[in-house]
């Protein structure tokens, strides 16, 4: 049982491994970029990463002696083995004076949370909220250009389409009403495009509003880690700007 116990948990770090310098690099991983990490062999991590290729975790390209994470390696990174921080108090104080030297309408207010979002992830931000008649704002467009999971112009086109598609939009991050965080890997997000993830999080929208959605979306190689710890926080962040509304 112990030995079962020890390869699970050495499999387990090498998925983390492989999804966290995948996620970076964005080049497939191979085991000698983990001999050092691990200090094992090898043959030894080769022998870990064809297992977790075996079982559907990872994926082996034809022309790369490495191997990339498929969307179930994502899901179970995502499930069980990332760690969450939320920004730093000081942080949450930059942010909030951002909101208070601004003009104070409610769109305004909707639109700069947009606006910082897409800025601290670095991908496009998406909110939507029910009290102005299924609104939907969205900021952080030309992030998606910075990805190379996008330099194919029919792929582009239909991510800009999506995002034009407000009814859409809505509908999309709306999908489970009822849940504070939901995060849908690739075909889990019923989008146009099989390569995104959508990371979707609820604020409550004031004083005797209905709650909203916060969203991003993104590359399926997104930094999951930093995108869910920053949606949470700018989530209870846009709370506490609209008790105050």
């Amino acid at each position: 049982m112990a030995k079962e116990i020890d390869h699970n948990s050495r499999k387990n770090k090498v998925l983390a491994a492989v999804v966290s310098a995948y996620i970076e690099a964005g080049e497939p991983v191979s085991s000698k970029e983990l001999v050092q990490k691990f200090g094992l062999s090898s043959a030894t991590l080769r022998n870990v990463l064809s297992e977790l290729e075996e079982e559907g975790y990872l994926f082996h390209p034809h022309t790369s002696a490495g191997r990339i994470p498929t969307d179930k390696g994502y899901r179970y990174y995502v499930d069980f083995l990332m760690s969450l921080d939320k920004l730093t108090r000081e942080q949450q104080e930059l942010i909030l004076n951002e909101y208070s030297s601004m003009n104070h309408s409610l769109e305004h207010i909707l639109e700069k949370t947009t606006e910082l979002v897409a800025a601290l992830t670095h991908y496009t931000a998406i909110l939507s909220y029910s009290e102005l008649g299924d609104k939907v704002f969205y900021n952080g467009l030309s992030n998606i250009f910075q990805h190379p999971e996008f330099r194919d112009l029919q792929k582009l086109a239909l991510v800009v389409r999506m995002l034009e598609e407000k009814k859409y939009l809505f509908d999309l991050i709306n999908q489970q009403a009822e849940e504070k965080l939901h995060i849908y890997i690739g075909e889990e997000a019923h989008a146009p495009v099989r390569d995104i993830s959508l990371v979707v999080t609820s604020y409550h929208g004031g004083k005797k509003r209905r709650p909203g959605k916060l969203a991003i979306i993104g590359p399926s190689r997104m930094s999951y880690q930093s995108t869910v710890s920053t949606l949470e926080s700018m989530s209870d962040i846009l709370n506490r700007v609209l008790e105050e509304y």
